[in-house]
């Protein structure tokens, strides 16, 4: 080990320049981290492949400008040298370099990291009036030498750069090492890879007009770090996230605290910021400082209807001042991938068309318009592309950024579902042949078997207990079991849930690991989902089929037969077959006594077939008395219950799709969701208690009680009190304000409940104090998500903490977690965003179909744009409604731009008059000439639906009213949710029909379409897809929000 010495040029807090000396010692082994080296360098973790053609040595400006195409996984063999490292993070910040750091953890990315600086032939001391610039290409070249060198010549070295002058003067130093451009790297060694040479072509032309175009500054300078970080300290600067209006987002944004030292009454959580100049060239989600205006410049939220309007969550009394800011710096910027639209000809673009810098506006209405510079803007016009902001200068009214990828012409179906993806940062490819190598093989001819030391290992269920599943009719992926038997001459009941194990299939930290955490969820649209494991594990070997050998975690209760109190727990591993797989409506017969065929004893004969159906029904009674017991257990807590309407398929002999028909909730889904949570709680428990600071778990927190303001209201206004202080006093409000002659009051109320709850999230136990495990919905002390390991990630998380919990257990010594604290909030982090993200999703393409089905149908003719319509708030100039017929919520004008009102005749037909608008706590009236006409909350109203078409935005649903009275079809009247039926039975149709039209398309052409191979999803509409699509679409009717604790499920 060699010492020299480091000479630091920095920068003291008051702008003084400080001469800082630092030791800097080097080595002569460095690890180099290649699969041919022969030196013995101690390479632990990630190593280049040695059957390579060669390595590649980024120069710092490559790795500065360019990370995004070094990220393609075609690239192979990068070796990322410290110099370039640090220079990331000195020039490009904290986000940036933790996105080279993950690049370099990912292991199925073939790159590593080179401590060049540290390496005793490769260090190069930076001379004496030597620039920066120069001296690092002189470190980086220094590196790549060395490369050739300690692999003894059997590896050539390219570096490349797009510096033309390194390139002069290093291309001929050293055999085998070559110095080309990026362009001639990308030309010469990667010819087929489109997409690289098109992101490189928009970087360098981004780069190339990288200069402002007005002198004078658009907006206010940032305030240095120092400052900001001194005046947040201080008090007198607010550090919170930017949160930009989705209705108003050209004059309205918030900023949500996240550390204020003043404790004036006068500002609440958050805190708001009035049009673009204050918003100082922050953007939608970036973590800014602001500080407060003079109270005379306070303003309040704006209360008109806005286009597109429905609920929003709000605690602040809508008529006054909001506390008001504007942002005098940024913390840090969270860009991110944008989809935008190039304007066609004819816009307002269409002079700038020449110089090709064109303002593309993005989908999102929250982002600002983006100047990007193109050759292809012709080409682009009409069609969605994937956007990076590069820049924000203060000279400029917009960002500058750069197009990574053409998505595809607007308004087609392929290109609006991949937008919806990539707004969401959901990043979803095809399995890869390295995941699936690490699958288990499960065919005809090599068919999987129940391993011998799995047999000695765990507890073998099989034949002494009766187990079964129950789940909607069809389901493929059967992930919980259940059994009960009685013991000890009956005085006491053996409760079992069997979930399927993952995680003997998903071992820790291999690529299908890492995957499915990179996921952390199953994502559901519309019409696909995306899933989080390899259909092999999904829909086979974990799936816990009839009849066939499976691993099982299992929690098994010994209970009081009369009081169910827990005697004792048992949890462990297990080998199951169940001898029943049940949809609900089977299950529910047998209960009720009704003759049903189980098709597990359809073969039996006839004594012996009614002695099993016999046990059968006995364990389902049973079940559902213990799952009776254990709700009225949780409702003496105050666990909170929101009705829920589910939807089935019905199928033909072929198992095609003939009709979507609602149903009636059953008591057999609440059994099966009571036994779910029960097992959820004691699980949380075991691994609370055995890992006290580091186990996940999900709490749901308390509400906010300003966030009831719309609910208490609305309650008023029909003569109900709700008290909120408690779960348990809330849950008993709601039971009370039913009105018998209109149910659908007590549905919106239960809706505005829903929407003032807060968030339930994944935590560390290490990073909440215990007061804050509770889960408010559920009433449970602790509570966590152990039954759903195949499609949430949270669960394998805490099937591999119950296995550490019980080995510890064993072993008799305090257990020690899988991953520390710190990791476990990380993690958590990560997948509370990705469930979100999941969520945003499902949403967005519910709503993308909803207008896909009204899209071509004529609203003044097509009788199904007619709908009845709940008014369940009210606004300045009209009136939110919720039309549950199809599960839709939106604004109602009552007043237009030109000033004019709706009024009504005595047959409740409208008309637009000259007039007025006033508005009241509970209802609105529009005066005219002619008359008055009045809307309270929760009056029905008819309304027609339309479709308003965006060129660069998402369509959305128009709701017009044309009458005051209930809509009353002329038609037979069909059940309150045959609209949402026929809306996804019109998918189904539209569905086959594309399908159709593709294989007579294959027939002339290709067997697999270009996104068919790309996304490797089918487009025709099989019974899997179908019946998930049919789940998220019920997700967004109001009557099929799902119970709370079932959600949690």
């Amino acid at each position: 080990m060699i010492k020299t010495e480091r000479i630091l040029h920095l920068k003291s807090c008051r702008g003084r320049k400080v001469r800082v000396v630092r030791e800097h010692y080097l080595r002569e082994r460095v690890p180099c981290y290649s699969g041919m080296c022969q030196a013995g360098c101690a390479n632990d973790g990630k190593v280049l492949p040695g059957d390579l053609t060669h390595y590649v040595v980024p120069d710092v400006g490559v790795v500065v400008d360019y990370l995004e195409i070094l990220e393609f996984r075609e690239m192979q063999g990068i070796i990322f040298t410290q110099t370039a490292c640090q220079a990331v993070q000195h020039s490009k910040g904290r986000r940036q370099s933790n996105r080279l750091r993950n690049l370099l953890k990912e292991p199925r990315h073939d790159c590593v990291l080179f401590a060049n600086e540290f390496q005793q032939y490769s260090f190069c001391p930076r001379e004496k009036g030597e620039s920066q610039e120069k001296w690092q290409t002189r470190c980086v070249y220094s590196a790549a030498v060395w490369y050739y060198n300690h692999l003894a010549g059997m590896m050539d070295i390219v570096m490349i750069t797009d510096d033309q002058e390194a390139v002069d003067q290093y291309s001929s130093l050293s055999s085998g090492v070559y110095v080309i451009t990026v362009r001639d790297y990308l030309q010469n060694f990667w010819p087929d890879l489109q997409a690289a040479h098109e992101l490189y072509a928009s970087v360098s032309q981004v780069l190339q007009e990288k200069e402002s175009e007005g002198k004078e500054g658009e907006y206010g300078e940032h305030l240095p770090p120092e400052v900001l970080e001194a005046g947040i300290k201080s008090g007198r600067y607010i550090q919170g996230t930017l949160n930009v209006s989705k209705h108003r987002a050209q004059t309205e944004a918030f900023v949500m605290m996240e550390g204020f030292s003043n404790k004036s009454s006068d500002i609440g959580c958050r805190v708001l910021v009035h049009g673009d100049k204050s918003r100082n060239r922050a953007v939608h989600g970036d973590v800014v400082v602001m500080e407060l205006l003079p109270k005379s410049e306070w303003r309040g939220k704006v209360t008109a209807l806005s286009e597109g309007q429905g609920a929003e969550k709000s605690g602040e009394d809508e008529s006054k001042p909001l506390p008001t800011g504007r942002v005098v710096g940024i913390l840090q910027r969270n860009w991110r991938d944008y989809v935008v639209t190039f304007p066609p000809r004819e816009g307002p673009q269409s002079q700038s068309r020449n110089s090709q810098r064109i303002l593309a506006v993005p989908w999102d209405y929250r982002i600002p318009k983006i100047r990007i510079s193109t050759q292809q803007a012709d080409a682009l016009q009409d069609h969605r592309v994937v956007v990076r902001i590069d820049s924000w200068e203060s000279s400029s009214l917009y960002p500058n950024g750069h197009s990574v990828r053409v998505l595809g012409r607007a308004g087609e179906l392929e290109t609006e579902v991949q937008t919806i993806l990539i707004e969401n940062s959901i990043h979803v490819p095809p399995f890869s042949d390295a995941q699936l190598r690490e699958m288990p093989v499960n065919s005809p001819e090599k068919p999987w078997k129940v391993d011998p030391a799995q047999v000695a290992a765990r507890r073998d269920l099989r034949e002494s207990h009766l187990i079964f599943s129950i789940d909607p009719k069809g389901c493929e992926d059967v992930d919980d079991t259940l059994s009960v038997r009685s013991l000890a001459g009956g005085k006491t009941l053996e409760l079992g849930v069997h979930i399927a194990d993952v995680t003997h299939f998903v071992k820790e930290g291999s690529i299908t690991d890492l995957e499915a955490r990179t996921r952390a969820t199953t994502y559901y649209l519309a019409d696909r989902r995306y899933d989080m494991l390899p259909a092999v594990l999904s829909g086979d070997l974990c799936s816990l089929l009839g009849g066939v050998d499976r691993y099982a975690m299992s929690v098994m209760w010994e209970l009081d037969a009369h009081t169910l109190a827990v005697n004792q727990v048992w949890y462990g591993r297990t080998i199951i077959r169940s001898s029943y797989q049940l949809h609900y409506e089977l299950a529910q017969a047998l209960l009720n006594g009704e003759q049903a065929e189980v098709p597990e004893l359809a073969r039996l004969g006839s004594e012996r077939k009614d002695d099993r159906l016999a046990e059968l029904t006995q364990a389902l009674e049973t079940l559902t008395h213990i799952a009776r017991q254990l709700r009225a257990q949780r409702d003496q807590g105050g666990a909170l219950e929101l009705e829920g309407v589910e939807v089935r398929a019905q199928l033909d002999e072929e198992k095609n799709i003939t009709a979507l028909v609602p149903r009636q909730p059953l008591e057999v889904h609440e059994t099966v969701a009571e036994c779910m949570i029960y097992a959820n709680h004691w699980v949380a428990r075991k691994i609370q208690e055995t890992f006290p600071h580091q186990a996940l778990l999900r709490h749901h927190p308390p509400p906010r009680q300003e966030f009831f303001s719309q609910l208490l209201e609305s309650a008023r206004a029909r003569g109900f009190t709700i008290d909120t202080i408690t779960n348990k006093a809330l849950a008993n409000s709601l039971d009370r304000a039913v009105d018998p002659e209109d149910p659908l009051v007590n549905r919106l109320l239960r809706m505005m409940t829903t929407q003032a709850m807060s968030e339930a999230l994944y935590f560390s136990t290490g990073s909440q104090s215990l007061d804050q495990f509770y889960h408010y919905g559920l009433a449970l002390d602790r509570y966590t998500h152990f039954t759903s390991p195949i499609r949430r990630y949270a669960d394998i998380v805490v099937h591999r903490l119950l296995t550490a919990a019980i080995a510890a257990e064993g072993e008799g010594a305090p257990g020690k977690g899988l991953a520390s604290n710190k990791e476990l909030e990380e993690m958590s982090r990560h997948i509370n965003s990705k469930n979100r993200a999941a969520k945003r999703a499902q949403k967005l393409s519910t709503e993308l179909f909803q207008c896909l089905f009204f899209k071509d149908r004529d609203p003044q003719t097509d009788l199904r744009c007619l709908a009845d319509a709940v008014i369940y708030s009210i606004r300045d100039d009209g009136v939110l409604v919720f039309v549950s017929e199809y599960g839709v919520k939106g604004p109602v004008y009552l007043k237009n731009r030109e000033g004019q009102v709706v009024t009504f005749g005595q047959d409740g037909s409208c008309e637009w008059q000259s007039g007025s608008v006033r508005r009241y706590p509970d209802h609105i009236s529009t005066t005219s000439a002619c008359n008055t006409s009045t809307f309270r909350l929760f009056n029905h109203i008819t309304v027609r639906i339309s479709v308003y078409s965006s060129h660069c935005h998402a369509d959305r649903l128009n709701l017009e009213v044309i009458s005051n009275k209930p809509y009353r079809s002329t038609e037979a009247q069909q059940p309150r949710s045959e609209g949402r039926c026929q809306l996804v039975q019109e998918v189904v149709r539209l569905a086959e029909e594309a399908s159709q039209q593709a294989q007579e398309k294959a027939a002339r052409g290709p067997k697999l379409s270009r996104e068919e191979r790309k996304f490797c999803q089918s487009k025709t509409p099989n019974l899997y897809s179908l019946l998930e699509e049919v789940r998220e679409l019920a997700l967004m009717d109001p009557e099929m929000i799902p119970q709370v604790c079932a959600t949690e499920e």
